[in-house]
């Protein structure tokens, strides 16, 4: 596995709380059994990451077959006139892609999909090809087509079609008063008119 630390992931992953201000940034482990690579320019970095991807960091674990990172320099400034400013503190996520085998897991929270966006920005992430959400907590499960994940509002979008449904399960009803295998009560007899004597 070839390690690679990047500062603050747990924010691209956006599916945690955000840190506190008076907390250290948060820190993210990338590890791949394949080829990790980074590429760098004048105002963002570009890592790619491939083969039995294991990214894990505050509370959160993602796995895939690719992962590519973006992010951008704050403040990044070369230190000499000769020296490029492409090496600097790149302390800001712009977009996270994951493929192949996606699972993202942080607590009881499973999120399954062929295909992951992240957007920290927009604090949203979108699953495709196939995403399925489960809460086990809340006997919970959610799939569709396209799902769309909110960070912090615990909520979830699912943009279905006629031809792609969206399916959601639920815990069971309790009972609502009205069991089928009780018998219903008797019906109140009516009373039968007597006859009358003969005058």
């Amino acid at each position: 596995m070839k390690p690679l630390t990047l500062l603050a992931a747990a924010a691209a992953l956006a599916l945690a709380a955000p840190a506190r201000a008076t907390d250290a940034p948060p820190s993210t482990t990338v590890e791949c059994s394949g080829i990790a690579e980074s590429v760098s320019t004048d105002i963002e970095t570009t890592t790619t990451f491939h083969d039995q991807v294991v990214a894990t960091g505050n509370d959160i674990t993602l796995y895939c077959d690719y992962l590519k990172v973006v992010t951008t320099g704050i403040g990044d400034k070369p230190s000499a006139p000769s020296t490029p400013g492409t090496l600097g503190k790149h302390d800001k996520f712009k977009y996270l892609l994951a493929t192949g085998n996606v699972r993202i897991l942080q607590g009881d929270r499973v999120a399954t999909c062929g295909h992951a966006e992240v957007f920290p920005g927009e604090d949203r992430i979108v699953l495709t090809e196939n995403p399925i959400v489960e809460i086990a907590s809340e006997h919970y499960k959610a799939t569709g087509p396209r799902m769309v994940l909110y960070r912090g509002q615990r909520r979830a979008v699912i943009e279905a079609t006629p031809a792609s449904r969206a399916v959601i399960s639920l815990p069971a009803i309790k009972d609502l008063g009205f069991p089928g295998d009780k018998p219903a009560p008797p019906a109140e007899a009516t009373p039968t008119p007597q006859a009358q004597p003969a005058k």
